[in-house]
């Protein structure tokens, strides 16, 4: 019998989690530091906004580990896995199904981001505080993408979560009504149309292209935030 991998999918979501918290945090800290007036609480301030914000980067790290994990393990328990991979993919195209769901091109798209942030933290000193809040809140909105949660109450769905149990995924499937715990033996594989050396190269070059459009844009709203 197979074992359920549960440890790795909760600590994916804890990280899917702090990430959106500590996004928010940074963009709420480098508004304050943009627009209070003296020195002291400004640095105060901009410290907070820098550590969030690593805080963040090391969360959106942490997402991207996990669902690494889980595919290279052939962990068939967690729909992403068992969707986009199967045991007889080469390791590079292993690589490929990381991204070949929404999910995880949302989570290249943030960790391209949140390198362009770090590198922005540390060379501009003067822009810092308006531009890292712009790029926080954008980093806030994807991260919103795959948070996966249901707001009790008025059963909204936000996002859809790269850690969701295939049982939970596929709750009309009769196997689960009586073996909840059944595990497949393997996947459906990554679409034959995908596999393709250009797909390990192109998404992560493209995504980086996306990210890097955030530079200048956040570089104009920060320039009429300050006039």
């Amino acid at each position: 019998p197979f074992l359920m991998h549960y440890f790795i999918g909760n600590l994916g979501h804890f990280f899917v989690i702090t990430a959106f918290v500590t996004s928010l945090v940074s963009f709420f800290a480098y508004y304050k530091a943009a627009t209070v007036p003296s020195e002291l609480p400004r640095q105060q301030w901009l410290l907070n906004g820098k550590v969030s914000f690593y805080l963040h980067a090391f969360s959106v790290l942490g997402i991207c580990t996990s669902l690494f994990v889980i595919i290279a393990n052939h962990y068939f328990e967690y729909h992403y896995a068992f969707n986009y991979s199967d045991r007889q993919l080469p390791v590079h195209y292993l690589i490929s199904t990381f991204w070949n769901g929404q999910e995880g091109s949302f989570m290249l798209w943030m960790f391209w981001q949140a390198v362009l942030g770090l590198v922005l933290i540390h060379t501009n000193k003067f822009w810092e505080a308006p531009v890292m809040t712009v790029f926080a809140l954008v980093q806030a909105f994807l991260a919103s993408m795959i948070l996966g949660v249901v707001l009790p109450g008025i059963d909204l769905k936000i996002g859809s979560s790269p850690f969701i149990l295939l049982r939970d995924a596929m709750r009309d499937a009769p196997i689960f009504t009586t073996q909840p715990e059944f595990i497949p033996r393997d996947g459906n594989g990554l679409n034959p149309l995908l596999q393709n050396y250009w797909m390990v190269i192109h998404p992560p070059t493209l995504f980086l292209g996306f990210a890097s459009t955030l530079v200048p844009f956040a570089f104009c709203m920060a320039g009429l935030w300050l006039k």
